[in-house]
């Protein structure tokens, strides 16, 4: 069955599987005591901390284990604020950042200090002028991450890193999504990164922190990991992340060139094959392995469900397959398409077979889900004598993602050109999805108006 969510969670390495298997017989004593168990153990943490700083590019006092990716950010961050709390109590993240980094600003501010969300264009980059205009004297931390992990935009992390050392700020660097493709630009202060993300083991984390930059993490210190990571070190698996690490990063060069050209393939058969899609992210700066998509009138739950049943493993950021019913924060803040949300993340070693036969049962899978939808087959037909100036109200509440849409759609060419149709709707989804249709379609999204339940979307037709 074809994985195709290593976005999420890359497949155990078999470098990885060795290591952990010699690191169970090899590394289970405590690395802190004198005796020969102890001594073997910590040989063997110290040659796995000099590997993972190698391949970050740090020194290897500079970087401790933690228990995964999110403490490794939660630690990094709150470390670095409390550090530096006498510059002041601001912090500046992206708009897209890994919910891990949102949760500690929310946490952060909920605590008297101040966050600024630096808004992205709509492949999910930030502008590095935009970044560098919201630091202040009072910023004590920033945070961008290397790659988003939802669409595969790559970050102008240079970039960005040169303005906050203009500013005298250290830059957080989350590279959870990319660090085993290749190390990351030069300038960040703070790095973290997950080992599960590159073929590692689950629950171990790396967490950087460079010399010279102030950081007092809060709380009680422990005695290992330099009072940054309490409790007993996971040495079989930080043994298995390192050694892992550094294999994906040997073969990373070659197997980037190959995905590279399999997501080229899927960015433009999926355009070309299904209708009214929507292709995300930076078709040129992301990450080699990763494509996003969203569909018109799809219901992303169905949609991954269908696909599952055909074996195909991918993810979603729909707000569809959400319980929230929300749709994700990065689709959000770049303005897309959010409804039938499909992310595909392909693992080292996918066979362009299987990317062949994904493309060939994508379209088929998407024109079923339309169907028991009632959506519409093609663009809408031209009215039918409409009264000039005749407008709509479509009653589209209580209905979620993507009924609101698909309803409007059905009645765009019922109104006369420059007339309006009025969409009532309390579905999240609605207030992005039905200008992202506007865009797509070549409609006028005029805007949201309050209503006695949910909210009023205007839209003009213009032909």
């Amino acid at each position: 069955m074809p994985y195709f969510d290593a976005a999420s969670a890359v497949p155990l390495h078999p470098v990885a599987r060795q290591a952990l298997l010699a690191a169970l017989d090899e590394g289970w004593a405590d690395p802190a005591r004198l005796y020969r168990e102890g001594r073997r153990a910590r040989l063997l943490l110290d040659a796995a901390r000099e590997a993972a700083a190698e391949a970050v590019g740090c020194r290897p006092d500079e970087l401790v284990f933690t228990p995964s990716g999110t403490s490794s950010v939660h630690a990094g961050m709150a470390g670095a604020l409390s550090g530096r709390r006498r510059v002041g109590r601001h912090l500046v993240v992206s708009a897209v950042e890994h919910s891990s980094v949102l949760h500690s600003a929310a946490a952060h501010e909920a605590g008297g200090g101040s966050f600024t969300e630096v808004p992205v264009d709509r492949t999910g980059a930030v502008d590095p002028a935009a970044y560098a205009g919201a630091l202040r004297a009072d910023t004590a931390l920033a945070c961008l991450q290397s790659a988003n992990h939802e669409v595969g935009t790559e970050q102008p992390v240079a970039e960005v890193a040169a303005g906050c050392a203009e500013a005298g700020v250290p830059l957080l660097v989350d590279a959870a999504q990319s660090l085993g493709w290749g190390p990351v630009a030069s300038g960040w202060s703070l790095l973290t990164a997950s080992a599960h993300k590159w073929g590692g083991p689950a629950g171990v984390g790396l967490l950087a922190v460079r010399k010279g930059t102030r950081f007092a993490l809060p709380g009680p210190a422990g005695e290992r990991e330099s009072g940054r990571s309490p409790g007993f070190e996971n040495l079989p698996a930080i043994v298995a992340a390192a050694a892992s690490l550094r294999a994906v990063r040997a073969e990373a060069a070659a197997e980037a060139e190959r995905l590279r050209a399999l997501v080229d393939r899927i960015r433009s058969e999926v355009a070309r094959r299904v209708p009214d899609v929507e292709v995300v992210g930076d078709p040129e700066r992301r990450l080699p392995h990763l494509v996003t998509f969203s569909c018109l009138y799809v219901d992303g739950e169905t949609l991954l469900h269908e696909l599952d049943r055909r074996e195909f493993s991918v993810s979603s950021g729909s707000s569809c397959t959400s319980s929230t019913l929300t749709p994700s924060h990065v689709l959000k803040a770049m303005g897309v398409l959010s409804e039938g949300n499909v992310r595909v993340s392909l693992p080292p070693g996918t066979a362009g077979a299987d990317v062949d036969r994904f493309l060939e049962v994508l379209p088929g899978v998407v024109a079923d889900v339309r169907t028991r939808l009632g959506a519409p087959v093609s663009a809408p037909p031209p009215p039918a004598a409409p009264a000039p100036g005749a407008s709509l109200v479509v009653d589209a509440l209580g209905r979620r993602c993507p009924v609101p849409v698909i309803e409007l759609a059905k009645v765009i060419g019922e109104v006369a050109v420059g007339a309006t149709v009025t969409v009532l709707a309390d579905d999240e989804a609605a207030r992005l999805d039905i200008p992202a249709w506007c865009e797509m379609r070549g409609q006028e999204y005029v805007g949201e108006e309050p209503a006695d339940r949910g909210s009023a979307y205007v839209v003009r037709r213009l032909g």
